[in-house]
């Protein structure tokens, strides 16, 4: 049996330069089509997943995952007592990275520790991390969709695999579209400013559609209730966008400061760009700093007439 640790907790954006004190939780579970990947390459094997508290509910009784080990102050004891045959560690932070460097394994994955400078570099099988993250500062327009470089760097053919979650929630669908606004503290220039959702429920009523408001904002099993308990979800791109996908709903997610280009759309999922004319698209800033508010070049009549294809389907069916 092939022994395999993977080291997600979420505070280092993977494919992104960003670092920060608070877990993503949508990092973490764009990561989860790496499971499937390690099941094809080793069918016979034992995953073990480290996860931040935070995010643990995202990966509790996924059918693909065999241990999960939520962090605290001892587990690198433990880790670096224990032998594996696969490590794959998608964290930046340095510490994280020493900690990889020090775990017994035949082969590793992802990144290491720097000890020249004190930072994070690849193991030869991440190197297409590096790139892919040089690349996008670059020309903010990486090669390759995010889920597919994780795949190909455990040297598995990408097939579209998708999100793969554990949870079940206890809702079935009672609303038309659900609207998903918020957005993390790490990006909020991600936002679609609030006048034009308000905007946006006004013509969804007013089509005689039933209109929900992102609900489990503090409570992440609550929060995956709310997404099944809709027909469509309209989203930022954020953690909502991502798990409506893993739920099978059908998804419109609306951009600006980021890239779709680079997120595989599953199913009936897809994206709508902000026809702003500034040039500085997509600059994946946290806050924009030229005043131009690309969100706010959202065309909504396009969104809505996505809406209205998408319900329509739904209803012949």
């Amino acid at each position: 049996m092939t022994k395999i640790l993977i080291i997600k907790l979420g505070y280092s954006e993977t494919l992104d330069a960003a670092i920060g004190r608070f877990p993503s939780l949508g990092d973490v579970l764009r990561t989860t089509p790496i499971l499937g990947a390690l099941r094809e390459k080793y069918p016979c094997s034992h995953i073990t997943w480290l996860v931040d508290a935070h995010a643990e509910a995202l990966l509790d009784k996924n059918p693909l995952i065999d241990q999960v080990i939520v962090w605290d102050n001892f587990v690198p004891f433990q880790l670096m007592r224990e032998k594996y045959d696969v490590l794959i560690n998608l964290e930046k932070i340095p510490g994280v990275c020493a900690l990889a460097d020090m775990i017994d394994a035949w082969v590793k994955y992802g990144f290491r520790f720097e000890s020249v400078n004190g930072t994070y570099h690849a193991y030869e099988r991440g190197l297409d991390f590096i790139e892919y993250i040089e690349d996008k500062k670059k020309t903010s327009s990486p090669k390759g969709f995010w889920q597919q470089v994780l795949v190909e760097m455990i040297g598995v053919q990408w097939k579209g695999q998708e999100y793969i979650i554990g949870y079940r929630p206890g809702t079935v669908e009672r609303y038309d579209i659900g609207i998903n606004f918020e957005v993390g503290s790490k990006w909020p220039n991600k936002a679609l400013p609030m006048d034009m959702w308000r905007t946006l429920e006004r013509t969804m009523l007013e089509s005689g559609y039933s209109v929900s408001w992102q609900e489990g904002r503090r409570d992440l099993r609550e929060y995956m209730d709310w997404l099944n308990s809709c027909w469509v979800i309209i989203s930022n791109d954020s953690l909502g966008l991502h798990l409506a996908q893993a739920f099978k709903k059908k998804v419109i997610g609306v951009f600006g400061p980021t890239n779709p280009q680079e997120i595989y759309f599953y199913g009936e999922s897809r994206s709508i760009i902000s026809k702003s004319k500034c040039n500085c698209m997509p600059c994946y800033g946290p806050k924009c700093s030229t005043g131009l508010e690309c969100m706010r070049d959202i065309d909504l009549s396009e969104v809505m007439t996505a809406a209205n294809n998408m319900l329509n389907e739904c209803r012949v069916k």
